[in-house]
């Protein structure tokens, strides 16, 4: 998922995360001014920086324009902040301003000297001054060391990869989708761990990709996951969880992002990239549906609860596995896909070197269409002349009483 441009299907190139923020900063705008000028909220220019989402359509190709024309320290941006000099009121010549004060300290007139007399030299104290005492030294704790990037995954890991799997299975009611979906989403992570590293939050990078994955319409497609988990009779979250599947896939995201999880409007609508508009008409309607098929859940603060009850318990019986085999798996997936591109593009050029070594050296004219010749008589059709011979025999044959030999002649009784 690394690359330099990210393009979208329109093909309007964009510059890595990084380099937008350093563009936007580049002209002293801030991320209220660029949400503004473009239309979206100021999480999801954050988000568009840190490279959790990228934007599409229009919005695209307008925060495109604007950061290519950042590049052009004249141009004025809106949002941004001139400093203005102040204007100098003029001055007639030999004339001072009335609030300009003179460079010099004032001298003190004669008569404004301390009026204490001096102390003789014979009454000073003979003994020196008791300097103050020295504060006790506070302690300092060492500092820690830094963890390595191997402890640093393992530690958000350890920390986001039970919950994701709680929230990915209220998404697609499979547990072993919700399994592959959080795995996949920290192979991505150990894959791009230099990004994730200095995201302001990585649990939530880890989170948008979980999702996504859940919830591809392509998972429909393997026979595994077509269908959701049957759950027992007796299960108390068996009704809720049959509504969230009933859901359509944007509100069911919608309505985990805000009510499951406790994030705000401008967060959710910028991790499910739509406006904050949109988002909360996908929850109004999240909402009334799951009124409407339990009537306990219209109070917005049970179903807050309820929601959160399910994210904490998790799928089930299905446990993540270590993060060490998670970073193993990621990496031996990682040596596969890069021996099967060297694979095919060392077949691809020995098929070019072997199509260079047999190809003709020389242009070969092709053969012209066939022409009539003329002057030469055509040939004659038919049965050809008869000779002597062929006379002869035929002469016989006839003579034959029944056409053949005799002995083939029927005899006479």
């Amino acid at each position: 998922m690394t690359k330099s441009t990210a393009r979208s299907a329109s093909g309007t190139p964009l510059p890595p995360p990084k380099e937008r923020r350093r563009l936007r900063e580049a002209r002293s705008l801030s991320e209220d001014a660029v949400a503004a000028t473009i239309g979206v909220t100021r999480t999801t220019v954050l988000s568009w920086e840190a490279g959790r989402s990228d934007p599409r359509g229009r919005k695209r190709e307008a925060y495109a324009r604007l950061l290519a024309s950042s590049g052009a320290p004249d141009e004025k941006a809106p949002g941004s902040r001139t400093p203005t000099p102040s204007p100098t009121p003029a001055v007639p010549a030999g004339q001072l301003p009335p609030d300009s004060r003179p460079l010099t300290a004032p001298v003190p007139p004669p008569d404004s000297r301390p009026l204490t007399a001096p102390v003789p030299p014979h009454s000073r104290p003979l003994t020196a001054p008791v300097p103050p005492p020295e504060p006790a030294p506070v302690p300092v704790a060492p500092p820690r060391p830094a963890l390595s990037p191997e402890e640093a995954f393992d530690v958000l890991y350890a920390g986001a990869a039970p919950g994701l799997v709680g929230q990915t299975y209220l998404l697609t009611g499979r547990r072993l989708l919700s399994l592959e979906s959080v795995e996949r989403a920290f192979h991505h992570a150990w894959q791009r761990w230099p990004e994730v590293a200095v995201d302001r939050d990585p649990a939530g990078w880890v989170r948008a990709a979980a999702h996504e994955y859940a919830m591809s319409p392509w998972n429909r497609l393997r026979a595994v996951h077509r269908y959701p988990d049957e759950l027992p009779a007796e299960d108390p979250s068996r009704g809720l969880l049959e509504a969230l599947q009933e859901l359509p896939p944007a509100c069911r995201r919608a309505l985990l992002l805000h009510d499951g999880l406790g994030l705000g409007l401008p967060d959710t609508a910028a991790e499910t990239e739509a406006s904050t508009p949109a988002t909360v008409n996908r929850l109004v309607h999240a909402r009334a549906a799951l009124a409407e098929r339990l009537p306990e859940l219209a109070d917005a603060r049970v179903l807050r609860d309820r929601l959160r009850a399910l994210v904490g318990a998790g799928p089930g019986p299905f446990t993540t596995r270590p993060a060490r085999t998670v970073r193993s798996g990621c990496e031996r997936r990682t040596r596969t896909w890069t021996l099967a591109v060297a694979s095919a593009i060392a077949l691809l050029a020995a098929a070019t070197v072997f199509t260079l070594v047999t190809a003709p050296r020389q242009y070969e004219p092709p053969l012209p269409a066939a022409q009539q010749i003329e002057g030469v008589p055509a040939p004659q059709h038919g049965p050809h002349a008869l000779t002597t011979e062929d006379k002869r025999l035929l002469a016989k044959l006839r003579a034959e009483p029944a056409g053949g030999p005799e002995r083939l002649v029927p005899l006479l009784r």
